[in-house]
């Protein structure tokens, strides 16, 4: 097995500072918007764009965390049982603007089950994607409407996002099996 550094923490911490402005350029004081992290590593980037929108608008952006294992269209070929962990939405979604947040994009298969969750819990006016990194390969026809960055990947490969809040350092990196 082969990685590659993608990321490092600084470059991670200049992409978080313009997904911030561009979620800003587009709904100006985010009266209506709420910010729903994907668990786990998606939880922790939303945590970390709140607080970049909170310090420019000097006020809170309600934050949520969206659990979705039981949502997953893969559950019964996972190895042993899929660990539920526990959701936490600070109040309607109803006519609001819901921007979920993950860090990987990739077929499109957990925004789908991240879809549905959500909508357990009211009526969005909109949903927007947020994702610091999109490899390709859709499998649904999903999009990021806030993209860190585009990479190109073979299927094979995997692309790892370490947070500080995790796995003790901040890094995205490419695996690839060895030829």
């Amino acid at each position: 097995m082969s990685s590659t550094l993608l990321l490092e923490k600084n470059e991670m911490a200049r992409i978080l500072d313009r997904l911030a402005s561009q979620v800003l350029e587009r709904h100006a004081a985010c009266e209506n918007v709420m910010l729903v992290g994907i668990q786990r590593r998606g939880a922790d980037l939303a945590r970390r764009l709140a607080e970049r929108i909170e310090a420019r608008l000097n006020a809170p952006v309600p934050l949520g965390t969206l659990d979705i294992n039981l949502y997953r269209d893969d559950w019964t070929s996972l190895e042993g049982k899929p660990h539920i962990g526990q959701s936490k939405i600070p109040g309607s979604v109803d006519e609001r603007v819901i921007i979920l947040v993950d860090d990987v994009l990739f077929s499109g298969r957990t925004i789908r089950a991240a879809l549905e969750a959500l909508l357990d819990y009211g009526r969005p006016r909109a949903v927007e994607l947020l994702v610091l990194i999109d490899r390709g390969h859709r499998e649904l026809p999903i999009h990021g409407d806030y993209v860190g960055r585009k990479i190109n990947t073979a299927r094979s490969e995997k692309v790892n996002v370490l947070m500080e809040e995790r796995d003790g350092r901040d890094e995205v990196v490419l695996e690839s099996a060895d030829a």
